[in-house]
This record gives C-alpha cells, sequence and structure tokens, in this order.
C-alpha cells in the first residue's frame, strides 16, 4: 500500500503509486501567462468601430501641476489652501503632544518606588 500525506488534513492518506511518487509541490509546471491589467480599464468596451474609450475619472494633473508649480513661495504642503493648514497644524499639535506625553511618562517611570 502507498500513502502520502494530504494537503487537507495533514495526515498521511492511502495514495496510488504515481501519487505517492509525486511529491506535492514538485508537480511540471505548466507556462502560465500573465494577469490582465486592472487599473486604468475603460469602463466601456472598444467596438470594431474605433469608439474612444472612457475612464471613470477626470485627468486632474493639468490642474494641479498649475497649482503646485507656481513660485508664490508658500510651501508645497500648504498650496491647496484652508484644509492643508488644518492638517497641517493638527498633525504638528498631535506631534508636539505625543513628545510631550512621552517625556512624561519617561520621567514618571525614572522615579523610584517608594518602598511600603
Amino acid at each position: 500500500m502507498y500513502y502520502r500525506i494530504s494537503g487537507v488534513t495533514g495526515r498521511l492518506t492511502g495514495a496510488t503509486p504515481a501519487g505517492a511518487y509525486c511529491p506535492q509541490g514538485l508537480k511540471p509546471t505548466l507556462p502560465s501567462e500573465p494577469a490582465p491589467m486592472i487599473f486604468a480599464s475603460p469602463t466601456k468596451v472598444v467596438s470594431e468601430a474605433g469608439a474612444v474609450t472612457e475612464y471613470m475619472g477626470s485627468n486632474k494633473v493639468p490642474e494641479l501641476q498649475k497649482i503646485f508649480q507656481k513660485a508664490d513661495g508658500v510651501p508645497i504642503h500648504l498650496k491647496r489652501g484652508v484644509m492643508d493648514r488644518l492638517l497641517y497644524r493638527t498633525t504638528m499639535g498631535l506631534t508636539i503632544g505625543g513628545t510631550l506625553y512621552c517625556l512624561v511618562a519617561l520621567y514618571i517611570a525614572a522615579q523610584p518606588r517608594k518602598p511600603q
């Protein structure tokens, strides 16, 4: 009787001679085709007539380039206005607050315990 390890249970099970002599994971591979690209796929199928493909979103790169490449002296992380300033200040506040909290926690942890 021939045996092999079951891939599902991890235990020995009965097998055919060919199955017992062919180790799992060392089987000959077939040439695989590359997976189709899924990003930037058109929303409509292109017909034989050569219809223009439409994508799900509009191209915002030219407008963003105009905003970010303007030489107005504003740092790049604040170019888009009020929301950028709000996010920047919130991030800086949380960073400073976290640093202070860590320093206080280290100070408390460094104090020796009082004997009881």
